[in-house]
C-alpha cells in the first residue's frame, strides 16, 4: 500500500533533534528521511514549517514569516510544505511585509498548505491577527492545519489549543478546509464532534505517541489507550475525514504505521493512508 505522511517535520528545532536522538532513535536528516520513508513505501509527505532563532527557542517570538523547513539546504524529493505562521509580527508594524513574504511563498508549487501553531503562540485561532492568513488561504485555495491538543513545550497554553476553538473558525470560514492536528489529543471526543459537525474540518492522526518502536508497541498493548483513540474514530464514523500523519522524527515511522493500521478498519486504510491527503491537499 502506498502512503502519504500528512504531518512530519524537517526543521532545525533543538527539541526535535534531541527527541530523535534520545527517544525515537531516528536519523533526523535528509538521508535518514530517504531511507526510512522509502522502506515504508511513503511516496510523499508534508512538512510543517517551523523555525527557531536560537537553540531551544521554539515557540520563538522572533521567527520571521513564513516559517519553512530548514533542517538542510535541500529538501528531499517528495517532501511538500505547509508554511508556518508566527502571529507575533502580524500584530505589529511589520505586518504588511510579513504578509507579502507569506503570499510569495504560497505561490511556490511545493507549498500545499498553511500551519497555525495554536497553543504555542498565545492567540485563539479565531483572533483578528489570523484573519489576513485565512484570507490568503481562501485566495490560494489552500487548507490550514492547526495544532491542537497537548503542546510539545511547557511554554504553550492549552486554552488556545483546544479543538473546540476550531468550530467557531470553521463556521466563519466555510470556504477553507481545516485540518485538526493530532486528533486534538487528549480531547479526541471534542475533536470528533468538530469534524463530524463541520463539512470543512478534517483531522490527522499524527503525534499520538512519541518514541521508538518499543514505546509504540507498549501503547498498542494498552487497551485503555487504544480505546481512547478508537472511541473518537467510531464516533466520527467517517474515515474520509481522517489523514495519516506520523509527526516524524518524534516517532519510529514503521511502528507508527502499524499503530494507525490497528486503529483504522482495514477497508479504510487506503483512504486514511493515501487518498484523503491527495484530496485535501491537492497533491
Amino acid at each position: 500500500m502506498q502512503i502519504i505522511d500528512a504531518h512530519i517535520h524537517f526543521s532545525n528545532i533543538n527539541s526535535f533533534i534531541d527527541t530523535a536522538k534520545e527517544l525515537s532513535n531516528v536519523d533526523y536528516s535528509a538521508a535518514g528521511y530517504k531511507d526510512e520513508f522509502k522502506k515504508n513505501n511513503v511516496m510523499k509527505s508534508i512538512g510543517m514549517g517551523l523555525t527557531e532563532q536560537y537553540k531551544g527557542g521554539f515557540p520563538d517570538r522572533e521567527s520571521p514569516n513564513p516559517m519553512l523547513l530548514d533542517l538542510e539546504n535541500k529538501l528531499p524529493r517528495g517532501l511538500y510544505t505547509c508554511i508556518g505562521v508566527n502571529p507575533i509580527p502580524l500584530a505589529d508594524q511589520t505586518k504588511e511585509l510579513e504578509l507579502r513574504n507569506i503570499e510569495e511563498q504560497l505561490m511556490n508549487d511545493s507549498v500545499v498548505g498553511i500551519k497555525i501553531y495554536a497553543g504555542y503562540y498565545h492567540f485563539h485561532v479565531y483572533d483578528e491577527v489570523y484573519q489576513p492568513i485565512y484570507a490568503l488561504a481562501a485566495k490560494h485555495q489552500l487548507p490550514v492545519v492547526i495544532h491542537s491538543g497537548d503542546t510539545y513545550s511547557d511554554r504553550g497554553l492549552l486554552k488556545y489549543s483546544h479543538p473546540l476553538n476550531i468550530d467557531e473558525l470553521a463556521v466563519s470560514h466555510r470556504d477553507i478546509d481545516f485540518i485538526i492536528a493530532h486528533l486534538g489529543d487528549p480531547w479526541v471526543m471534542d475533536c470528533a464532534e468538530v469534524i463530524s459537525k463541520n463539512p470543512n474540518v478534517y483531522a490527522d492522526l499524527s503525534g499520538l505517541i512519541v518514541g521508538d518502536a518499543k514505546q509504540v508497541n507498549k501503547f498498542m498493548n494498552e487497551r485503555l489507550f487504544m480505546d481512547h483513540i478508537k472511541r473518537a474514530l467510531v464516533y466520527t464514523d467517517n474515515y474520509r475525514k481522517l489523514l495519516f500523519g506520523s509527526d516524524w522524527p518524534l516517532v519510529d515511522l514503521e511502528a507508527y504505521i502499524q499503530f494507525v493500521k490497528a486503529l483504522v478498519p482495514v477497508e479504510f486504510h487506503e483512504d486514511v493512508f493515501y487518498h484523503n491527503a491527495i484530496r485535501v491537499f491537492g497533491l
